[in-house]
């Protein structure tokens, strides 16, 4: 015992649902004394001056603590101060996102995912929610009652009744979902071994005769023609539309890359095709899920699929400039060469059509043709500028149709030519070189709103939705729209370089 007195109970280890009752007896030492009592730091009572001992009872929710103020028979003054006394009766809270829960999968992790529970004192008690999962039967698919139950360190109990109901799975659609999967992947073997059969057609093509009874055209053939039918159905609405015409004239430049398509038109039907083939896919795919689709995801599939072939005759186009530039150089070193040692120019092309392959080549074999059919240099050479679409084509045409009318030294001209085309190749080499941090900063940049739709809209099916279904919500999308439009020109006009 100390000077002034002692509790008969010091503090509480955890917190109890009970109340509290806590005796102070004062020692032989305290004359006089009186008791100041805490509830959650904050002074609720204070006491006459005692001298006998006293009972303090706590039956509140909260924290407690006694400050006892003593006078001694020494003449001083002396303060002893309790611990805590914790009484905690209520019970903890729990939430349940449905409280009509229906299961398709994983019935454990559904359960558990659907409730959350938080204490005033303990915090979150999620993780301590148990549920009486061993007195369901989770081969029925008729409503049952699930009680969801926590407790916390007080003894408080609280609990909360759901309805659940557990979707038995479909044996059908399994079998349909099975069946599917078989289908595809007997499809594309037969793809696979279509693909190397066209392979080796082509291989072997020079070498047949041609076939003449449409009965004797393999599957490959088969599947070419119907899809450039359906490209012609297509096309043919085309006319009626001078948006179709004019955006049609814009992928005619793809032209020369695509084997499938014969103009800008066929592209354009072509973008349309494959842009239904991908939301026919994503159907099918959430149909074996039992799902559908909501509208903005159908178009965003549909816009998808639309630009999908963009992107791919876009690299394409790039690769098969790129290589028509290097051959073109290629060609003009070789006349250069061939006139140095003393040829003309008509051998000279013909010299470029024997070492040069692909479409350079090809190019320069026609134009030898031409010569010998009689055209002129100088109609040959516009001509092979107008089919390449070159800046340099053009400035050589120009140079020996000059050189042919008034005369000149060819090869000085072909020394600069061929000097002017490495010196503008070498600058742009180093442009691309300068500005390929900006230009990969600025790809990501336009990349962003499409990466972090797809990732919300994966996280969150409904974020989206209020934007496809409510006023406010559809003229904030257009306005998006036109910003990032008007942000995708702008900045194309900021990094286009011309050289």
């Amino acid at each position: 015992m100390n000077e002034v007195g002692n509790f008969n109970i010091t503090n509480t280890s955890k917190p109890v649902s009970s109340n509290i009752t806590v005796v102070f007896s004062p020692s032989l030492n305290t004359q006089l004394y009186y008791y100041v009592i805490y509830k959650d730091n904050k002074i609720v009572t204070t006491s006459a001056p005692l001298t006998q001992n006293t009972l303090i009872n706590f039956t509140e929710t909260g924290i407690y603590r006694i400050k006892i103020k003593a006078h001694l028979v020494t003449g001083l003054d002396q303060e002893i101060t309790s611990g805590y006394y914790i009484i905690d009766k209520e019970k903890p809270e729990i939430t349940v996102k449905n409280e009509n829960l229906e299961i398709n999968e994983n019935p454990l992790e559904t359960i558990k995912d659907n409730v959350t529970a938080k204490d005033n004192y303990d915090g979150d008690m999620t993780s301590l929610i148990k549920y009486n999962i061993d007195t369901l039967d989770l081969k029925t698919d008729k409503e049952q009652k699930l009680t969801y139950t926590v407790i916390d360190r007080a003894g408080n109990e609280a609990t909360k009744e759901i309805n659940i109901k557990i979707n038995q799975p479909n044996n059908a659609l399994f079998l349909l979902q099975g069946t599917f999967i078989i289908i595809m992947l007997i499809i594309s073997i037969i793809i696979v071994k279509f693909q190397k059969a066209f392979k080796l057609e082509k291989r072997i093509e020079p070498y047949t005769l041609k076939k003449i009874n449409n009965k004797d055209l393999s599957i490959s053939e088969k599947l070419i023609n119907q899809y450039q039918n359906l490209l012609d159905k297509i096309t043919k609405n085309f006319d009626k539309s001078e948006i179709a015409k004019k955006y049609s004239k814009k992928l005619e430049k793809y032209s020369p890359v695509t084997k499938l398509h014969k103009n800008g038109e066929e592209i354009f039907a072509g973008k349309f095709i494959t842009a239904t083939i991908f939301v026919i896919i994503a159907l099918i795919i959430q149909g074996l899920k039992l799902k559908l689709l909501a509208s903005y995801e159908i178009l965003l599939i549909f816009t998808f699929g639309f630009f999908v072939l963009d992107i791919l005759y876009f690299i394409k186009y790039k690769i098969f400039r790129w290589k028509i530039e290097s051959d073109f150089i290629a060609a003009i070193t070789i006349m250069n060469n061939a006139f140095k040692s003393g040829r003309s120019i008509i051998q000279a092309i013909d010299i470029v059509s024997h070492e040069l392959k692909g479409k350079v080549g090809e190019e320069f074999e026609r134009m030898s043709l031409e010569l010998l059919y009689g055209l002129g240099i100088d109609v040959v050479f516009k001509r092979f500028a107008k089919r390449i679409n070159l800046e340099e084509a053009s400035y050589l045409t120009a140079s020996l149709t000059i050189l042919n009318k008034t005369g000149g030294d060819i090869i000085k001209v072909f020394d600069t030519i061929e000097r002017n085309m490495f010196d503008k190749r070498k600058l742009r080499l180093e442009l691309s070189s300068l500005t390929s941090g900006s230009r990969i900063v600025v790809t990501v940049l336009l990349g962003m709103p499409f990466f972090f739709v797809l990732v919300i809209n994966v996280i969150n099916p409904e974020y989206f939705i209020p934007f496809f279904t409510t006023t406010v919500g559809i003229i904030l999308l257009i306005f998006m729209i036109i910003y990032y439009i008007i942000f995708v020109v702008v900045v194309r006009k900021i990094m286009k370089v011309v050289i």
